[in-house]
């Protein structure tokens, strides 16, 4: 193979077709120079592991043919296209899908030129996630990329043998996706948002945020193994600093105006909401009834205090699904998932919406706005 025949692959990939109808280039052509930054290539002559760019491969296009000389078999190797799965509960890209690829690309992996991502959409539909995982599957992706607990256990349950990479998990110890966070063994890796560990320390959050607070309401998915060790970090750290908790599970969008309501009338004077698939979907409508009943409420995610909510303590959720792209290219270069540690965020985020406090008529204290990573104003 010569290196304009390298190139070439990215004409042959533009006539592949998506099953999933959601190849997802945003509208940019193969050809675009804006998502073929760069590509991989070794030619005669090179180091190993030169990286150089399209526009320099083309351009010794001439030269290589002219020479007659065949590339060796490691080039061959680096026109290698990668199929890759990604299993998600939404309905389409996002911006943490769009973090993933972005971390793709800067580890020099683009669709459409050397990698294959088959995406597949739940739509919010749990009892579709076996059937995608089995046909990830049978399509013999290299790597399955998913998150939340959901998700997870239906990739899970379709392979033991194909690697799947977690970009966002509450806790994977406690949930027994894996047998360790240094080595998780087995064929699941990947990040833990620590949405577990973290309870108690929004709970004091809370606390500082409604002054002489007393009685916190948390808002849960009923039914999953998420919920169930979310409930009991949260319920050891109330104890911890004397705080009752008034505990909601919902299961579904009609069951959240009996549950704030409930809330209401047990006379709580704030609200943790878990950070769920489901409150995810209905972050419109948990915003509003949470102005409606004036209960300042604390988020995992930055989404949700971008899109209205007050405040928010945790990860971002971007970086995470940028850096599952990393457990991809390790996994991709022939590295086990089991050796692979699960990765913990290295950075913590405080974001406060002052619109938000505004519109409930609370005053954040100095001490907590002078320790905000973000100020929504």
């Amino acid at each position: 193979m010569s290196c304009r025949a390298l190139s070439a692959i990215e004409v042959r990939l533009v006539e592949l077709e998506d099953p999933a109808g959601v190849w997802a280039l945003d509208g940019a052509s193969l050809s675009d120079e804006s998502i073929l930054p760069r590509a991989r290539a070794r030619c005669p002559g090179e180091r190993e592991g030169r990286l150089i760019d399209r526009r320099t491969l083309l351009a010794g296009t001439g030269a290589v043919l002219l020479l007659g000389q065949p590339l060796a078999v490691d080039a061959q190797q680096t026109g290698r296209v990668h199929r890759v799965g990604f299993l998600s509960l939404q309905s389409g890209l996002t911006s943490t899908t769009e973090a993933f690829r972005q971390g793709l690309r800067e580890l020099g992996y683009v669709e459409g030129r050397n990698l294959i991502i088959e995406y597949r959409w739940a739509a919010r539909k749990e009892e579709r996630l076996p059937e995608l995982a089995a046909e990830l599957v049978r399509l013999k992706v290299e790597v399955i990329v998913t998150a939340a607990a959901p998700t997870i256990e239906a990739a899970r349950r379709a392979t033991s043998a194909i690697p799947i990479v977690m970009a966002a998990v509450a806790d994977p110890l406690g949930s027994g996706l894996v047998a360790s966070l240094a080595r998780p063994g087995g064929n699941i890796t990947g990040l833990t948002a620590l949405s577990t560990e973290l309870a108690g320390k929004r709970l004091q959050l809370v606390s500082e945020l409604v002054p002489k607070v007393t009685r916190v309401a948390v808002l849960a998915h009923h039914g999953t193994s998420a919920t169930r060790l979310f409930l009991e970090e949260m319920r050891a750290a109330a104890q911890h600093i004397k705080i009752q908790l008034v505990v909601q599970e919902v299961n579904e969008t009609g069951d959240l105006p009996g549950a704030v309501a409930a809330m209401q009338r047990e006379r709580a004077q704030a609200l943790i909401v878990q950070v769920t698939p489901f409150s995810a979907d209905n972050v419109k409508r948990i915003l509003e009834l949470g102005v409606q009943h004036r209960l300042p409420a604390m988020y995992d995610v930055r989404s949700f205090v971008a899109a209205g909510g007050l405040v928010s303590y945790g990860p971002s959720l971007s970086e995470m699904f940028r850096r599952a792209a990393f457990y991809v290219d390790r996994i991709l270069k022939g590295t086990k998932p089991g050796d692979l540690p699960i990765e913990q965020p290295t950075k913590l985020e405080l974001v406060i919406n002052l619109k938000t406090a505004k519109a409930l008529g609370l005053t954040i204290p100095p001490s907590l706005l002078s320790r905000a990573d973000e100020v929504i104003e």
